[in-house]
């Protein structure tokens, strides 16, 4: 156990193989281990504990003339020993040895406490009331999506000394937190892209139900004629304004689809099925 835990000493740049297995998880906004430094240290000492005191039912050897009860067992020639006592104080403060370099692996994860420092919905405030284009929607996106691939390329196992650290809980933490702010910002660019669709499609079907009033009378007729001169000086406008439209579909269709309703998936088909036809 000592070789494993705290190597030889003859050895002392060697790589121990890994003896504890910790789950670095990330509880709230701290990266912590299960179990602790200390409950591994515990157990260490609970261990070096037991196997000294299994040497009190076992004797020593050449006392068969001597009376049962006035015989000597192992543990107190052993407890007398120095270099067992040295082993014995050597395990006791092994993990504490290694406290530091963990301590500085875990604070690896402080650079993204800004995933639960910060709070969504005052960021995406203060980040709207700069009136932001399509631009900085995106080089949002694309933050949140390098983000997920540093979480991504985290060593999912990472040894100290004779521990094993697994981060895969701790990865998975992160990576829900991304998750959170990324859909926040597309959902709110979805929201914007959906009003400006909806408006346009408005503006279409009402010169539509013009167009396709049946011509009763000369007023009728005057009424059609009227649409189809709006619709020759729509035409650039509209297609104009499909043009943004269509760039946020197209930016949320690369970094989350999901937010879009199925029929929302093209928007430039609309153009080119009603508006198509009414400019035919």
């Amino acid at each position: 156990m000592k070789e494993r835990i705290c190597g030889r000493r003859n050895m002392p740049k060697q790589i121990l193989k890994p003896f504890f297995e910790v789950d670095v998880t990330l509880e709230g906004d701290t990266c912590t281990l299960k179990p602790t430094l200390e409950e591994v240290q515990s157990a260490i000492n609970k261990a070096a504990s037991h196997v000294l005191k299994s040497t009190k039912n076992v004797q020593n050897w050449n006392q068969k003339d001597q009376p049962e009860d006035q015989r000597e067992p192992f543990y107190d020639w052993i407890a007398k020993d120095k270099e067992i006592v040295k082993v014995i104080l050597l395990l006791t403060g092994s993990i504490q040895g290694t406290k530091n370099n963990v301590k500085k692996f875990l604070g690896d994860f402080d650079k993204f406490n800004w995933l639960w420092k910060r709070k969504i919905d005052d960021d995406l405030r203060a980040f709207n009331k700069n009136n932001p284009g399509l631009e900085d929607f995106e080089e949002k996106l694309i933050q949140y999506t390098k983000n997920e691939e540093e979480v991504a390329m985290i060593e999912s196992v990472h040894q100290i000394g004779a521990l094993s650290l697994k981060t895969e809980n701790t990865k998975i933490g992160l990576k829900k937190w991304i998750e959170q702010w990324k859909e926040a910002y597309s959902k709110d660019l979805h929201k914007r892209a959906k009003t400006m669709l909806e408006h346009l499609t408005d503006d279409i079907k009402q010169i539509k139900l013009k167009i396709e009033k049946p011509a009763k009378d000369i007023d009728s007729l005057g009424n059609v004629m009227h649409a189809l001169e709006e619709i020759r000086k729509k035409e650039s406008e509209i297609e104009i304004q499909f043009r943004p439209v269509v760039e946020m579909y197209n930016l949320l269709e690369t970094y989350l689809p999901e937010v879009m309703e199925k029929e929302e998936m093209d928007p430039s088909t609309i153009l080119d099925k009603d508006w198509g036809q009414l400019v035919q």
